[in-house]
């Protein structure tokens, strides 16, 4: 019976913390509103010390409330929480460009941890995670009953101990992967040049780093190039978004002029729009911006602002669609909150929230294999085939059939259709090869993306 006062004066102190929420999202006093806050809240209280006083095990107070605001959060949408002292201060680190753990962006859906996208060069993605994996349990235990923060945390830990994820992948069964922890240090852009004339530059994550690596990218391969430097490729793909400021930088580093995007809140005078300041810093250079279903939220922004302002061909597959801003609200000597407050739409009005943004091309990614040459039978090895008597042509000497196709030697004159392997890994990225055909084959005809 002694702890029905601590239990009352909690009470009392969370009616006078949202008390005033009420007045100010009403605008107006409203006595019979108030009346059923205060209602709720004696609920709240007489389940808070039901708990404490006769759940099987002890739980702090601190845990039982912190659970209470996550689950109040958690419910509104997969990507509000709250963030105790020390998630906070991991998130700060993230946003920065260093932090312990996986490599791995993810989200809530079903009540399962769904992979948004890994990151490159991580333990996720060198495990082979893939944007839309499930991932069901976390060293043998289910993840159905955690929150996503709760699950978060224990994905993180000392750099080199080991986890085990099990992964719900498509109509396959279930399967194990086990991943080595490792600090996780993202050089959020980089950039190559393709054969002589193609930019290319990917932007793993939009942290602090985003826009200033973007233009250093952009230097680098000018100072390349050259007057060569005919197009460039922006590859989005995988990558789960970031800093919503970074995001509009980006895009300003392409855009001369125009909406980049608006974000509209609760309140009408809440909305805000951001618009692009005079200068591109390709000098109109035609762009293809690749995205996939891994592309999210800062990724869509950039895409989606580009795509409307006709400054750049889309190519791949459709985007993720978190269409949804998130603020986060520090709470002095308790962490933060990070809350859903706005929608964010592109240049032309248009919601992307669980739509996601289409390309102009959809092209799947694939695996390009070379068929062999002796395999294809050319007019010369036919029967009885014509000879070619005319004199200028090498063709008239007889087809040596034992003879080997020369290697084929690189012409650094003239653009080559292959793509770099160090950019791609082992195997040729198709979707990426699309993209500097294209771009060949507008400066090849002297096109540019539409004004």
């Amino acid at each position: 019976m002694m702890r029905l006062p601590v239990a009352a004066a909690s009470v009392a102190m969370l009616a006078f913390l949202l008390a005033p929420q009420v007045l100010a999202a009403d605008q107006q006093p409203n006595p019979q509103s108030n009346s059923e806050t205060y209602r709720q809240l004696d609920l709240f209280g007489e389940v808070f010390e039901r708990v404490r006083s006769d759940y099987v095990a002890n739980v702090s107070d601190q845990q039982l409330i912190e659970a209470a605001i996550n689950g109040m959060l958690t419910s509104l949408d997969p990507h509000s929480s709250y963030m105790n002292a020390k998630s906070y201060s991991d998130m700060q680190v993230q946003v920065q460009g260093q932090f312990g753990g996986l490599g791995i962006e993810v989200t809530m859906e079903n009540g399962f941890i769904k992979v948004v996208s890994p990151i490159d060069d991580t333990p996720a993605a060198n495990a082979g995670l893939k944007p839309n994996d499930l991932i069901v349990a976390i060293d043998g235990e289910p993840v159905q009953g955690m929150s996503l923060a709760d699950a978060v945390e224990r994905m993180r830990g000392p750099v080199n101990s080991t986890i085990k994820l099990t992964i719900k992948r498509d109509n396959r069964d279930p399967f194990d992967v086990t991943l080595k922890r490792a600090v996780v240090k993202i050089q959020s852009v980089k950039s190559q040049l393709i054969g002589n004339d193609v930019g290319y530059i990917r932007i793993t994550s939009f942290n602090e780093q985003a826009d200033s690596g973007v233009q250093s990218a952009m230097k680098s391969l000018r100072d390349k190039a050259g007057a060569k430097l005919t197009g460039i490729v922006l590859d989005l793909r995988n990558n789960p978004g970031g800093l919503l400021d970074q995001a509009i930088a980006v895009s300003d580093d392409f855009l001369d002029k125009g909406e980049i995007v608006s974000t509209r809140g609760r309140r009408p005078e809440d909305a805000q729009r951001y618009d692009a300041k005079p200068g591109d810093i390709t000098n109109g250079l035609p762009m293809v911006v690749l995205i996939n279903g891994g592309s999210a939220s800062a990724s869509e922004i950039v895409a989606g602002a580009l795509k409307d302002h006709h400054r750049a061909i889309l190519l791949g597959t459709r985007s993720f669609g978190k269409g949804s801003v998130q603020t986060i609200i520090q709470l002095p000597g308790h962490g933060a909150i990070r809350l859903t407050t706005a929608r964010y739409y592109t240049p032309s009005g248009r919601s992307i929230q669980a739509e996601g943004i289409e390309p102009d091309i959809v092209v799947e990614p694939a695996k390009i294999e070379k068929l062999a040459e002796a395999q294809m039978p050319h007019e010369a090895d036919l029967r009885g085939a014509l000879k070619n008597t005319d004199p200028g042509q090498a063709g008239n000497k007889p087809a040596d059939k034992d003879a080997k196709p020369a290697a084929a030697t690189p012409d650094n004159t003239s653009p080559s259709s292959t793509v770099d392997a160090s950019v791609m890994g082992t195997s040729e990225d198709y979707q990426l090869a699309r993209a500097v055909d294209m771009l060949r084959g507008l400066a090849l005809f002297g096109h540019r993306t539409p004004e």
